[in-house]
């Protein structure tokens, strides 16, 4: 048996997200289908990061098990002469059996971009959100300071009952301004469910002057969801890359970072 790790890009505008679902078409459902008919196995992938609906990808992760002899770099090859356009696979390694995608030391980064002007852009609407108030992305900075380091992030996230551990480290979150496009970039070891979304919608008001910048720090102590704004739509979301640090210090296979 043989674990091969994947790297995988997607438009997430046409899927439920990237877990499996009973009822629609995910990253992972199209990912299984076309491992299985391709190794002629019943593939079930694990996913690094399950985005939901709308969000987009440059570099997820998943591994799968396998029997097949086929050298690893070469599945990334075949998969893509299979595989639906708005999904690709860019990379694909052999690792350890032990290796799991979720539970390696981990530094994720995911950038939301925001089309900051009167009317939307229609080349730019499934990748970017219309925020047509304007904002101002010094002040939106000076909240975001306050999120980096290590916190107990419970008022910036949905509650799930089975995640009782709200703790997160933010290594660096930065917002720019590139003409009328905002974005909001941050990395961090992990990231609870809808985070990324609800500290962007929080980001999002105090851009517009509805909140005070310093209330960012009052909203992270609270520890109450209600004190956040709200959740940021998903299609402005993107996941730039997942790397493991402990793996690519051993790893002779290991890509240049996305960013």
């Amino acid at each position: 048996m043989r674990r091969i790790l994947l790297t995988v890009a997607y438009d997430g505008t046409n899927y439920c997200g990237f877990q499996i679902q009973k009822n629609g078409n995910t990253i992972a459902g199209e990912l299984n289908r076309h491992l299985s008919e391709l190794l002629k196995e019943n593939i079930h992938v694990i996913g690094a990061s399950r985005t939901d609906a709308g969000v987009h990808a440059l570099g997820n992760r998943a591994v799968f098990d396998t029997e097949t002899r086929m050298k690893a770099d070469r599945i990334a090859f075949a998969m893509n002469t299979r595989l639906p356009e708005d999904i690709r696979v860019i990379s694909s390694e052999e690792v350890p059996l032990s290796f799991h995608p979720r539970f390696q030391e981990t530094v994720k980064t995911y950038e939301y971009r925001i089309c900051n002007r009167t009317f939307p852009d229609p080349t730019t609407r499934l990748y970017t959100l219309h925020y047509h108030w304007k904002l101002d992305e010094k002040r939106m900075q000076q909240a975001a300071d306050h999120l980096v380091g290590t916190h107990d992030f419970s008022s910036l996230c949905t509650h799930k009952p089975d995640v009782t551990d709200h703790v997160r480290t933010i290594y660096e979150l930065k917002v720019t301004r590139n003409g009328d496009e905002v974005a909001i970039r941050i990395t961090g070891n992990g990231f609870l469910y809808n985070m990324v979304r609800i500290i962007t919608g929080t980001l999002l008001r105090i851009g517009q002057g509805l909140m005070q910048p310093d209330e960012m720090k009052e909203i992270l102590e609270a520890k109450d969801r209600q004190r956040a704004a709200e959740t940021a739509r998903p299609e402005g979301l993107t996941l730039v890359e997942i790397r493991y640090p402990e793996w690519e210090r051993i790893s002779p296979n290991t890509q240049a970072p996305l960013t």
